[in-house]
Formats: structure tokens, C-alpha cells, sequence
């Protein structure tokens, strides 16, 4: 049985096409899904892959003080968490002196996972940056950090 040849791409509004709001929309929630998809093989969201980078990068967290870093409701983190630390990605130590503090740090099988994770991701931004070449891609990427700067808040993934 033959395949079917690719639908071609939908001819949008130039309205739209000159929003780089919307562009960036597009483009967001496109490489959303596919970054979602490759984590999804691992039963993992981009939260669990936010809470391991921000646990390599930046060394252990109270658990408190990584809601605030990734901007994420406590609930939320509490139960990324849990799972992460039933799967051995991450370790919750209760802190003596304070037992309502709890110390996360990432575990040797966390950053090997998050390793694994990086190299998909940056696969799927290859997939999505192709029309791009090296000096453009670093282009946009320094463009992206400004905006992202100059939003002035902080969001999670």
C-alpha cells in the first residue's frame, strides 16, 4: 500500500504571518509536542526534565525554594518530586533542624537521564531550527534570551 504524499502546509492569514507573537506561538507549541513525545518515552513531562536541570545546574534546593526557581505551584513540585525520588532521580532529605524543610538534590541516575534528555531535546531542536544555519540559529538564540530577559518574570516549561 502506498503512503500518502505529506499534506502541504496551511496557508495562513499574512495577518497572522506578521504577529511574531503568534509565529512564536506556532513554533512554541510545535516543539512543545515534539519535545513532550520524546520525554513521554521515558513516562516523563517537562517538568520532570525542568526540576533534574535545575537540580544539576544549580546544585541541591529546598524544595520551597525550587518552586520559587521554576515557578511552579508547591503542589505540582511536591508530586514531580515524588515521582522523581520513586524512580531514583532524586533524593528528599528532611532537614533535622527544620523537619517542614526538604532538601532535593539530583542522584547519579538523574543526571544520566537528564543527559539522555538534553541530547533528545537538542535533536528536536535541530528538527525544528533545520531552515536555519549555525549563525542564524545562534542569532535567534540571543535574540530569544533578551526577550526572554526582558519579560522580567519566571516561568516554568
Amino acid at each position: 500500500m502506498a503512503s500518502e504524499p505529506p499534506l502541504p502546509a496551511p496557508s495562513l492569514p499574512p495577518t497572522l504571518l506578521d504577529l511574531s507573537t503568534y509565529l512564536l506561538s506556532r513554533i512554541g507549541r510545535t516543539a512543545r509536542g515534539r519535545l513532550a513525545e520524546q520525554l513521554a518515552e521515558h513516562g516523563l513531562r517537562l517538568w520532570d526534565m525542568a526540576v533534574l536541570a535545575a537540580l544539576a545546574d544549580f546544585g541541591p534546593h529546598a524544595q520551597r525554594d525550587l518552586v520559587q526557581r521554576l515557578g511552579v505551584d508547591p503542589s505540582d513540585l511536591a508530586k514531580v518530586a515524588d515521582q522523581l525520588a520513586a524512580a531514583g532521580y532524586v533524593e528528599r532529605i528532611r532537614d533535622q533542624a527544620d523537619r517542614r524543610r526538604v532538601s532535593v538534590s539530583v542522584t547519579a541516575a538523574g543526571r544520566a537521564l537528564l543527559a539522555e534528555l538534553d541530547t533528545r531535546a537538542r535533536a528536536v531542536q535541530d528538527e525544528v531550527l533545520a531552515p536555519l544555519d549555525a549563525r542564524e540559529r545562534q542569532l535567534l538564540h540571543g535574540l530569544l534570551v533578551r526577550v526572554h530577559q526582558g519579560l522580567g518574570e519566571r516561568r516554568g516549561p
